[in-house]
């Protein structure tokens, strides 16, 4: 917990939340149970080995309102996600919960469980204008990036994935998060519930994602001032359209979840 830059500006959300309970795990607290102490979620924190050998990690979430927690940087993410967007994380529950019971519980997830876990994993949402919006999903990214520079400013961002904010405590230049749009009219204090709502099992399955290379966005890394380094091409990839044979949901742009 003390690699943690609560400075970081993808932090900026986390940090009134965060950083306190940091500190009682660095002390010695049990991280489980640090993470209850400030009751904001809607489920408990438990050991990991409450989860009873043999059932889905998200089956006994549902069935119980209880999250296993392991010690380290992960989970610790996971649960103040669980904070900071109940409804959503709720929704993702259920989806999956829903999924196990209907398909069970195989080496293959299936789209809609495989969607789930890269929106909870990774997704950044992104409140940006159409003109940005389309730069950043063509991956025009000396359009995005440089030549609209100027809408960062007011264009707005919540990272939901823990795993890229796990991440992100070490940043390097290539780690990449997935972009899903929220509409220009959502206020900051919705945007829990618009998610939720938004959740679908329809649109998940469709794997409705861009990347993004976290450290690219404007004021977030003090390297990404010079316009050279956009011109990393192993990192900002331009885009690649899938060939008749691929599946259509394939997209070889994604970082693989670690």
């Amino acid at each position: 917990m003390s690699d943690i830059d609560w400075l970081a500006p993808w932090l900026a959300d986390w940090r009134a939340v965060g950083e306190p309970i940091a500190q009682q795990v660095a002390m010695g607290c049990p991280q489980y149970q640090a993470l209850n102490m400030p009751h904001l979620a809607p489920v408990r924190f438990v050991p990991q080995d409450d989860l009873p050998e043999g059932q889905a990690y998200e089956d006994f979430i549902f069935a119980t309102g209880q999250v296993p927690t392991r010690e380290g940087l992960h989970d610790f993410f996971n649960a103040l996600c669980w904070m900071h967007f109940p409804l959503a994380k709720q929704r993702l529950n259920q989806l999956q919960a829903q999924e196990i019971a209907r398909a069970g519980v195989g080496q293959v997830r299936g789209k809609l469980r495989d969607a789930a876990t890269v929106f909870d994993e990774n997704a950044l949402l992104v409140q940006a204008s159409d003109a940005l919006w389309a730069a950043l999903t063509d991956h025009r990214w000396a359009a995005a990036l440089l030549g609209l520079r100027s809408e960062w400013a007011h264009t707005r961002l919540w990272i939901f994935g823990h795993a890229a904010l796990e991440k992100a405590v070490q940043p390097y230049k290539s780690i990449t998060v997935h972009m899903w749009r929220v509409p220009q009219d959502v206020l900051p204090q919705d945007i829990d519930a618009w998610l939720a709502r938004d959740l679908s099992e329809a649109k998940l399955s469709k794997k409705p994602f861009s990347p993004l290379p976290l450290l690219g966005v404007p004021g977030w890394w003090p390297d990404n001032e010079d316009p050279s380094f956009y011109a990393d091409t192993s990192v900002f990839r331009p885009k690649r359209r899938p060939s008749a044979k691929e599946k259509p949901h394939a997209d070889q742009d994604y970082e693989p979840l670690s």
